[in-house]
């Protein structure tokens, strides 16, 4: 402290020149905290609000209601979210239990797939997946459906986002989110659920529901801490859709103009000139592949075709990629359109894209699937014959879930590696039926049952194998 004064008090002391040594502060500051004319209209709407305030419902409504006019009319919005929504689910997930009882594992498995297909799961979660993706967040009540043909009757009722509301909600409640209710700890133990749509002809009814948590299904991506409901996950992109809408119109219109015999009289002489009298603003009909005159003194410009520009395509492409980043998705999956890829470029753009979505997955796996495979059990373990009866707890099943794979583009060099990978021991036939979703058991039992009848037929693995075409064998 002494050292400190001594050196401040030796500052303001003259030199020998008499000049006096002023005291220097670092002071350090960054760029962006700083508000210039330049930027403050573009950071005027930069607020401190919680994640719940920001994403109050007025504000949801209005985000969900713009995503959905987007994916119902503009094409690349509802390619983007169909496609995504596709690439994540596919043709569905598919149970694996990892018991040491493979009898009794493959009876559950069949099971639960039988029930699975009967209820429509797999449609059910592509619908709430392009529901988080244009809505924000996805709803599902686990419900019973007396009319399934599965001894097992439950079966998942979608909800949309605004009817999951409490009408009566008082302001000051802070255990409680536009129909969620929450514990001290932060876990919904309650949802609120309309038992109409708000939307709908009968919206002045406000009568609702009080469900339990358990039944309630409740997807989306937590983006900030505390937030409990979510917004379109497209929210970023939407003034971009509009932009690329908007300017593909008014190219269109300026070509159409241009098609057509549209043009323009004017004359170049001063006011009160010699010049016939014409009268301002008034048509001319011009009839196709015909030349005319003009009121004397006057003369006809047609609109030049300068649309589309050069750089229109161009646009299109900037446009179409900065819209896709937001959902972690190439240029060419948006578009549908790798015409200016090649074979690497296409390979390294997929790895982000294929690592969302098994980031995806996972979130479905752990939010709606387990939970839903948990229910299922409750229900399965009261129906006599059905699982096996020294199966034990539902905690005490190891499982996991299978998805599609992603097919490779070059077949051939995909069945290289891997047999590369196999015979230096890096992998393993679970690993490598798992990346195109198939479970190793089920395909080793099928190559061991086709084995055993080719034996029968006396047919010998390199008669039944495909012989290459004479070019192959040349290469």
């Amino acid at each position: 402290m002494l050292t400190w004064l001594r050196r401040t008090l030796s500052a303001a002391k003259p030199d020998a020149r008499g000049h006096h040594r002023s005291a220097r502060f670092l002071r350090g500051k960054y760029d962006s905290a700083l508000t210039s004319d330049n930027n403050r209209r573009h950071w005027a709407n930069s607020d401190g609000l919680s994640a719940n305030a920001a994403n109050s419902p007025d504000v949801r409504r209005i985000l969900r209601n713009r995503a959905r006019y987007e994916v119902a009319n503009n094409s690349y919005a509802r390619g983007i979210v169909l496609t995504l929504a596709n690439d994540i689910v596919g043709t569905g997930p598919r149970l694996q239990l990892l018991t040491d009882d493979t009898e009794a594992n493959r009876q559950i498995e069949r099971a639960f797939n039988q029930w699975a297909k009967a209820v429509g799961l797999a449609e059910k979660l592509r619908t709430l997946r392009m529901a988080q993706t244009q809505d924000g967040e996805a709803f599902a009540v686990l419900t019973s459906n007396p009319r399934l043909d599965t001894d097992v009757q439950l079966d998942l009722r979608m909800v949309e986002a605004e009817q999951v509301k409490t009408p009566d909600l008082s302001w000051n409640n802070s255990e409680a989110n536009d129909g969620i209710v929450f514990d001290k700890a932060g876990n919904p133990i309650e949802f609120h659920i309309l038992r109409e749509h708000p939307g709908g002809d009968t919206a002045f009814h406000q009568d609702y529901d009080r469900l339990p948590a358990e039944s309630v299904l409740h997807l989306f991506r937590v983006d900030r801490p505390g937030q409990s409901r979510g917004v379109p996950e497209i929210t970023p992109a939407l003034p971009l859709f509009a932009m690329l809408r908007d300017y593909s119109l008014a190219t269109l219109d300026a070509a159409k103009s241009a098609a057509y015999y549209a043009g323009i009289i004017y004359t170049d002489s001063p006011p009160h000139g010699e010049t016939d009298a014409v009268e301002s603003l008034d048509p001319i009909e011009l009839d196709r592949n015909t030349l005319l005159t003009m009121p004397g003194g006057w003369k006809m410009a047609q609109l030049r075709a300068e649309q589309p520009t050069g750089t229109y395509a161009e646009f299109k492409h900037e446009i179409l990629n900065e819209i896709a980043r937001c959902l972690n998705m190439p240029f060419n999956v948006a578009a549908a359109n790798s015409s200016g890829y090649n074979y690497a470029s296409g390979r390294l753009d997929h790895q982000t894209y294929f690592k969302s979505i098994r980031v995806d997955q996972s979130h479905m796996e752990s939010r709606v699937l387990d939970r839903i495979l948990h229910a299922w059990f409750d229900e399965a373990v009261l129906i006599p014959g059905l699982l096996p009866t020294d199966i034990g707890p539902f905690a005490a099943w190891p499982h996991q879930w299978f998805w599609d794979g992603h097919e490779h583009v070059d077949p051939a060099k995909e069945a290289r590696a891997q047999a590369i990978r196999l015979d230096s021991f890096t992998t393993t036939l679970a690993d490598e039926y798992a990346r195109r979703g198939q479970d190793w058991e089920t395909q080793l039992r099928q190559r061991a049952d086709e084995l055993r009848l080719m034996r029968e037929l006396g047919l010998s693995e390199d008669e039944a194998q495909p012989q290459p075409e004479p070019e192959d064998v040349q290469r």
